[in-house]
């Protein structure tokens, strides 16, 4: 079994599957944890031991919405106390000015600020939750703490045709980074991809947008652009190589190299409850399934870009061909490439006047909205 030439970075805490939003984008897998299987505290703390212990240099503690953890101080402090850079991830839902300052008090270092649309009615109706107002006040109450405000945006066809009011309201809620992420399509988001799926048109406009703004706004913000890749003849690293430089564990205490990664059921993900950090991130099965390149099949073996993009990403191979192994079907030379092309047709198909949504939850209900 081959062990990890590096250690983790990064540590993505999953505190809680819990959020006030019902995103159609949402990440996360389709079959939420909930609350009575989520670790507890104690396990949390014993958990950023470990970490430390590993070398993680940061750890960003996301959700659903971290917010609803009332330990979440508790924990911010542990992972101080354990030399780690900490990163708060949130929805702005709940984020009061006491609640802030408890945060900073505790060892925030920066907050990581959601929003889905420039104006309230559109970015209400994608949340399927009156968050805008909300979000506006959160981003108020970082700025005022003195805690660097970054902001990210899920672009889709929705809103990436107002990129670039969703730019300047960013700006003008004092945003030092802003990521335009395109939206990735795992767990819930596939369920919706053929009403979230932009065009090729729509993609290259908004790519205009984003080069004009990083001309214009300069270093005063960092400007990121995260590419989708269903357009693209290549996929995307995945994630840097599985399993070489950040870990995810989810709330139940299962331990991911991603956050897609448990949707890939043939794999057994091992749990911090019974087992160690080091040992997990050194000596699974999971960790080390496929890390290097004996693992991969032709055409990514004999490939000239496997040191590059180390065969893409094994989420979107599983859930787009049941085989984790297989070359990312984004790829010009996989044979599965049919089944991003049939997603691009179908999507491209759809009613752009009217976004039939299947809305997140832990309870699956499907709501339905009209745009005109």
């Amino acid at each position: 079994m081959k062990k990890a030439a590096d250690l983790p970075y990064a540590l993505t805490a999953e505190v809680t599957h819990r959020c006030p939003l019902h995103c159609p984008y949402c990440s996360n897998p389709v079959e939420l944890q909930r609350r009575e299987s989520e670790l507890s505290t104690d396990e949390w703390c014993r958990v950023l031991d470990q970490a430390g212990e590993l070398g993680v240099a940061q750890v960003h503690f996301t959700g659903g919405e971290p917010l609803l953890r009332p330990d979440l101080e508790r924990l911010v402090g542990r992972a101080r106390e354990n030399g780690l850079y900490v990163n708060l991830i949130t929805s702005g839902v709940g984020l009061t000015e006491e609640r802030v300052r408890q945060l900073k008090e505790a060892g925030v270092d920066s907050v990581q600020l959601s929003v889905q649309a420039p104006n309230a009615e559109l970015s209400d109706s994608i949340a399927g939750f009156r968050a805008h107002e909300l979000k506006r006040q959160a981003a108020a109450r970082i700025r005022a703490s003195g805690l660097p405000l970054h902001m990210n945006v899920v672009l889709h066809r929705a809103n990436l045709p107002l990129l670039e009011e969703m730019i300047e309201l960013c700006e003008e809620w004092g945003a030092e980074r802003l990521e335009l992420a395109n939206a990735q399509y795992y767990g819930w988001a596939l369920r919706n991809i053929s009403q979230l799926l932009p065009t090729r048109e729509q993609l290259e406009e908004a790519e205009a947008v984003y080069a004009r703004a990083k001309e214009r706004i300069g270093d005063r913000i960092e400007l990121l652009w995260i590419l989708p890749d269903y357009y693209e003849q290549y996929p995307k690293p995945c994630m840097g190589g599985w399993g070489r430089l950040s870990l995810t564990v989810a709330p139940d205490g299962r331990v991911l190299p991603c956050t897609a990664s448990s949707d890939i059921r043939t794999l057994v993900f091992e749990n911090v409850k019974e087992r160690e950090l080091a040992w997990i991130w050194h000596e699974s099965p999971s960790f080390n399934a496929y890390r290097g390149y004996d693992w991969m099949p032709e055409p990514c073996r004999s490939c000239e870009r496997k040191e590059h993009d180390y065969g893409g990403c094994r989420c979107q191979a599983f859930l787009l061909t049941g085989d984790a192994r297989a070359t990312d079907p984004v790829c010009v030379r996989s044979p599965h490439r049919s089944a991003v092309a049939e997603r691009v047709r179908s999507a491209a198909g759809a009613d752009a006047a009217t976004a039939d949504y299947i809305y997140r939850g832990l309870e699956p209900v499907e709501l339905r909205r009209s745009r005109a």
